[in-house]
């Protein structure tokens, strides 16, 4: 009788275990998405929105550090001109652009 009851005691007591440990689990994920993986989506979410918004003319910032002005845009390719040597133009991927500044920004 006894150890009946202390074994139905240790079944009941392993199922409140395993609930609190998937508990604990679900409560690491939320922590994860919401700290980590949402953040990333919204940055990316971001970049896209200002890769579709690229416009000849527009100012760029590398990012290497470099200011210039975008003179073509083809496929995942720009061509970007630095500083006022007009003979400066550089063919760089759409991927090492950091920001964009519109002419009707800049004034």
């Amino acid at each position: 009788m006894l150890l009946s009851s202390v074994l139905a005691s240790t079944a009941t007591t392993g199922a409140a275990s395993s609930i609190s440990l998937i508990v604990w689990i679900v409560v690491l994920f939320v922590f994860m998405y919401f700290f980590m993986i949402r953040p990333q989506q919204k940055e990316t979410k971001k970049k896209n929105e200002m890769m579709s918004s690229m416009a000849v003319g527009d100012t760029v910032l590398t990012t290497s550090g470099f200011y210039g002005v975008i003179i073509d845009i083809s496929d995942d390719t720009v061509i970007v001109e630095f500083g006022s040597n007009k003979n400066c133009r550089i063919p760089m991927q759409m991927a090492a652009i950091a920001e964009i500044e519109k002419p009707e920004d800049a004034q």
